[in-house]
């Protein structure tokens, strides 16, 4: 079943699957499924191309899933200096709304598990958090400020370039022969300064007060490789999401986490939010949050 949320810049699209009289779980960063060559880019780059669909495949046996890409509706539809904390807090509830959800859990990956954490603290309908691929305590809020700034910058000075354009997304160049720090970054500036807000939004964010106010389950898990180190184009700037989860993983049990690290010596930031190795964690853990008390 399938039907759109008007949001503040435009439609949406969402997706319900799953059992009717399940519990809900809010997917958010379900993408579509794609063939043939643009499969075979993204599996170069260790990326499911049947990501979205394997999610919501396996979520659906349990729960009832309401599946929608917002990373991919905000890239259409860019707020570039509207996409606030709040304002994607709000995208979510009035999603959910479209859904005519009341309750429900939440499972995000990366920036996106963030804006669940955003959600969980602004309202009582979240029955369970699962965040991925970033961490509840000691986030890396600076680092990611600056990397999206100096994002933003480069774009804009890339598409002030005369003759400048876009290249098509479905070929990026192989993982050997890209090199991240002289690349251009060839993103629509509109789009790369929604993230820049997003992050200036939290520059005075404190994740430790926040703790008190999060009484429902909740799940972290991320790579224990999981750490990207951006060159002096990017700010030098170290972007450590297993590390924080390590070093306070005690912490976080004594909040009521459960903190899981995926071990392997490739489980980085990628391999981590794959359905081979995140759906076996989710699924029985939800479950369990889930169950009748």
């Amino acid at each position: 079943m399938d039907r759109k949320a008007k949001l503040s810049r435009g439609e949406i699209d969402v997706g319900v699957a799953g059992r009717p009289d399940g519990r809900v779980v809010l997917l958010p960063g379900a993408k579509r499924s794609v063939y043939g060559k643009e499969a075979d880019a993204l599996l170069q780059w260790g990326v499911d191309p049947l990501l979205g669909e394997r999610f919501v495949q396996g979520l659906a046996e349990s729960f009832r899933v309401v599946y929608f890409d917002y990373e991919s509706y905000l890239f259409s539809n860019p707020y570039p200096e509207g996409l606030t904390a709040e304002r994607a807090a709000r995208d979510m509830l009035e999603i959910a709304d479209a859904a005519e959800v009341g309750r429900f859990s939440y499972y995000g990956y990366s920036w996106l598990a963030l804006v669940g954490l955003q959600v969980a603290i602004r309202t009582d309908r979240m029955e369970s958090l699962v965040m991925g691929g970033f961490p509840p305590l000691d986030g890396p809020y600076a680092e990611m400020l600056e990397v999206t700034r100096r994002t933003h910058e480069l774009a804009r000075q890339n598409w002030l370039r005369p003759g400048a354009s876009v290249p098509p997304p479905e070929s990026p160049p192989s993982m050997e022969e890209h090199d991240w720090d002289s690349a251009p970054v060839t993103v629509d500036p509109q789009v790369a300064l929604q993230f820049r807000t997003l992050y200036e939004s939290l520059a005075d964010f404190d994740d430790r007060r926040v703790q008190d106010k999060l009484g429902m389950p909740r799940l972290v898990f991320a790579g224990e490789r999981d750490m990207i180190a951006y060159g002096e184009r990017f700010g030098g700037v170290t972007v450590d999401i297993a590390g924080p989860i390590e070093r306070h993983r005690r912490s976080m049990e004594r909040a009521g986490w459960r903190v899981e690290l995926l071990r392997g010596a490739d489980m980085d930031h990628v391999k981590a939010m794959q359905p081979d190795a995140a759906l076996p964690l989710i699924k029985p853990w939800l479950e369990k949050a889930l169950a009748p008390r």
